[in-house]
């Protein structure tokens, strides 16, 4: 609602904004230009997430490099190491995903003419809600590789199957939809 004082002023009734609106717009302004500064802090708060995740799994990668020649090849030695390059996988893909969350959100509220490459630039929220679901499929199918590799036989794994199929066949449904109907949001 818009509050306006009517004042008689040259021969007219023209509309005169009042002190009180625009101490009240200024407020909300100034208070919404702030708040972005939490943005910032979410940001910063993934690309350190980001950097950890990454760099604990270069740490893996060394340890899952040198852990079969300490020892010995074989069967269990082989096993082993498929296993921990899935899990290294796994690593390196949600240390991406908080990645481009990151860089998402900054494009978004930042500086949306950041030099990136055209399969990663994000305009909206459904763009990066789209780029992030894509990594999560993808994340979901190396756990099921992994849980498949380490199967024992006891546990049920196809019912485990089935969810994880589920959940990747809705994200890929969700995704199909927001490609066919444009998206949702509007670039600018």
């Amino acid at each position: 609602m818009v509050l306006t004082i009517m004042a008689c002023e040259g021969g007219g009734d023209q509309p005169i904004a009042g002190a009180n609106e625009r101490k009240g717009a200024t407020m909300i302004r100034r208070f919404i230009l702030a708040s972005r500064a939490l943005i910032a802090l979410a940001v910063l708060g993934i690309a350190v997430a980001a950097t950890a995740t990454i760099a604990y799994a270069v740490v893996v990668t060394v340890q899952i490099v040198a852990g079969p020649w300490r020892g010995g090849v074989g069967t269990t030695t082989t096993k082993a190491l498929v296993l921990g390059v899935i899990e290294l996988v796994d690593l390196f893909l949600v240390g991406t995903t908080l990645y481009i969350i990151a860089l998402g959100l900054y494009e978004l509220f930042f500086d949306p003419h950041l030099p990136s490459p055209a399969w990663l630039i994000i305009r909206n929220l459904d763009d990066l809600k789209a780029k992030v679901l894509g990594v999560v499929i993808v994340i979901l199918a190396v756990l099921f590789l992994g849980q498949a590799l380490t199967w024992d036989g006891e546990r049920d794994l196809l019912r485990f199957g089935g969810a994880v199929a589920l959940v990747i066949a809705a994200l890929t449904y969700f995704l199909g939809q927001k490609s066919r109907s444009g998206g949702g949001d509007k670039p600018e």
